[in-house]
């Protein structure tokens, strides 16, 4: 069965402050994480990859992995831009930015066909999920008339960054493992104790450090497509703040969720998480990939 990764590097990267942060060199060879999350998901028997990219940065997307990947793996690109509105919808005056994850992937509709995985372009993932997402993606599954989606599920405490708040989504699982809730929770900090919420005032409120969190690494089939289009109708036609206002998958997932709509199951990955949403996180990136190349886990060039 064909499978396809598809990776979300359209955001603008604003806390990174260093050029386009999908793009940083992270490993020995100018190596980016995208290459290691490209190898894992070959690995794990992906055999497509979709890059979701701004128009601007395709020439320079292209340069720097494109035209190397493609010799790896088949390769293709669609376009997250503001204006690309259901009918009837045109872009409020004053809106900047793309309309969030949900809208991400609906770009994808026109090129996969076939059981996918999302992920983020600025996140390490570990080689434990993708083999367990592909997994489940190619498995036979009882028939249901819910539609049977997976997510990797990753402990809090691994997915801290030393340098600020992070977001993520927030995860309650019942007795037969299956999603029952996903929070947006932003400006989640590491702190002596595990982890807590940073108000703007500064104050904290604890969390708990193993919980399971969603990285955005969802495991769909392509009925997702028709799912996210009327959805984001939906939530143009309500949105109240035109300028900021995000179509998350997290957010779907969970209505779907609450409605009946399909089951998730949410498959544990110990692995670490490390990525780069501030500049000062590009040190300790460097540096995992090189333990981890010393450890034997990667070969030092990527793709010999």
């Amino acid at each position: 069965m064909n499978t396809t990764l598809i990776i979300m590097a359209a955001g603008s990267g604003s806390r990174f402050g260093e050029g386009i942060k999908q793009l940083a060199k992270m490993g020995p060879n100018g190596e980016i994480i995208m290459d290691y999350s490209i190898h894992d998901a070959k690995e794990a028997g992906f055999n497509k990859v979709v890059f979701i990219i701004r128009k601007e940065i395709f020439k320079e997307f292209e340069e720097i992995i494109g035209n190397r990947i493609k010799e790896q793996i088949d390769v293709e690109y669609v376009f997250q831009e503001l204006d690309d509105l259901p009918e009837g919808f045109e872009v409020p005056e004053g809106r900047t930015k793309p309309w969030g994850t949900g809208q991400a992937v609906l770009c994808c509709k026109d090129v996969v066909n076939e059981p996918f995985v999302i992920i983020n372009a600025d996140d390490y993932y570990g080689k434990e999920a993708f083999v367990k997402v592909h997994d489940y993606l190619v498995e036979e599954h009882p028939a249901s008339d819910k539609l049977d989606f997976c997510m990797a599920g990753f402990l809090l405490e691994n997915t801290l960054s030393e340098n600020g708040g992070v977001t993520r989504g927030i995860c309650s699982v019942n007795e037969q493992g299956h999603l029952t809730k996903v929070t947006e929770t932003k400006n989640i900090v590491k702190t002596a104790e595990g982890a807590a919420v940073q108000a703007e005032d500064g104050s904290l409120t604890a969390v708990q450090a193993h919980c399971p969190v969603s990285m955005n690494m969802w495991g769909f089939t392509p009925e997702i497509f028709g799912i996210l289009e009327k959805g984001f109708a939906e939530f143009l036609g309500a949105l109240k703040d035109q300028t900021k206002g995000e179509y998350l998958i997290p957010t779907v997932v969970d209505q779907l969720i609450q409605t009946g709509v399909c089951n998730v199951t949410v498959l544990e990955s110990r692995d670490k998480w490390f990525g780069v949403t501030y500049k000062e996180d590009k040190p300790l990136v460097v540096r995992s990939f090189r333990e981890l190349i010393d450890a034997g886990v990667y070969k030092e060039r990527l793709f010999d």
